[in-house]
């Protein structure tokens, strides 16, 4: 039997001991980055393996979105979901904290929520033990402009890095280099204003909104951490990129950490942002808040054994 371990500050207590799973659905992207085509069929046979019966899609990609909200409405007891982050994030927040509990599984690039939730193992592994010792628990998260995250959110021109780390990743050099010169471009052309709780904030270049999911320095499903990162130059942008790199960011001294139930920015021309691995476009102003019950999942136990 496979047995994972989550974070005390990832999920809440379990509502009920081991909930009873009568309709499972699955929505599979055989197209999404470590998918493959046969993935459908394997989740099938590991779920019947464990005594359940599934009713999956695996439509092409442009019919992913629709799928997930038919899996939703079709109300089961538990959706997999076998794609992306931007698919993980969708069907989370579809449900909402009192539609079906939702099992993102690692089948994207990034994986940021299946991590999270799971560790950075194969989904099989995942999902054999969800199914073998999974206990219902809530999870918190946050929105940004309306729109849902559950592990973080950047905001401002160090989020068109991201597109530059994974062209990285992949070795493409002459694509990063490209986007490396257009985020160096965006950067630094104005900093965003916030202002958090009803209150005074600031300026900064960045803001990056942490869920508990995740956060090192939260110890309960209360608030956001927020990390405003004060940037003048790409030199500073090669310093943060190596503390990120060797070690806690938040030691960086171009970085103030505090946490925050809701808040708002604004910029003098759209934000970039990326929610939870998926870059998009926000207005020129936008609100925050920090939701204390985002949607229900099914995890490994606390490890407190409970």
């Amino acid at each position: 039997m496979v047995t994972l371990q989550a974070s005390a500050a990832a999920v809440s207590p379990p509502r009920s001991p081991r909930p009873r799973l009568q309709r499972i659905a699955a929505v599979v992207n055989s197209a999404a980055g470590s998918v493959g085509t046969d993935a459908a069929d394997a989740l099938s046979a590991l779920v019947a393996e464990h005594g359940y019966q599934l009713a999956v899609a695996a439509p092409p990609p442009e019919g992913i979105a629709e799928a997930v909200r038919k899996a939703v409405d079709s109300a089961p007891d538990l959706l997999l979901i076998l794609a992306g982050d931007g698919t993980a994030r969708l069907a989370a927040e579809l449900s909402g904290p009192d539609g079906p509990m939702v099992a993102p599984l690692a089948g994207g690039t990034l994986n940021m929520l299946p991590h999270a939730i799971y560790g950075a193992i194969p989904w099989r592994d995942a999902l054999a033990a969800l199914l073998e010792e999974g206990v219902e628990q809530d999870v918190s998260g946050g929105k940004v402009d309306g729109r849902s995250f559950f592990v973080a959110a950047v905001l401002g021109s160090p989020a068109l890095w991201s597109s530059a780390r994974e062209a990285l990743r992949k070795g493409r050099l002459l694509e990063m280099a490209r986007r490396v010169r257009h985020a160096l471009g965006r950067a630094f052309t104005g900093p965003l204003r916030f202002g958090i709780d009803g209150g005074a904030g600031g300026t900064a270049e960045a803001l990056a909104l942490i869920t508990p999911l995740v956060s090192k320095k939260l110890q309960a499903q209360t608030a956001l951490e927020m990390a405003a990162f004060d940037l003048k130059d790409a030199r500073e942008v090669a310093r943060l990129a190596f503390n990120g790199l060797v070690g806690d960011w938040r030691s960086d001294p171009g970085v103030r950490v505090r946490t925050v139930e809701r808040g708002w920015a604004s910029a003098r021309r759209r934000i970039p942002c990326i929610l939870d691995g998926e870059s998009q476009q926000l207005p020129r102003r936008i609100a925050f808040e920090f939701t204390p019950r985002a949607f229900r999942t099914l995890a490994p136990p606390l490890p407190d054994g409970s």
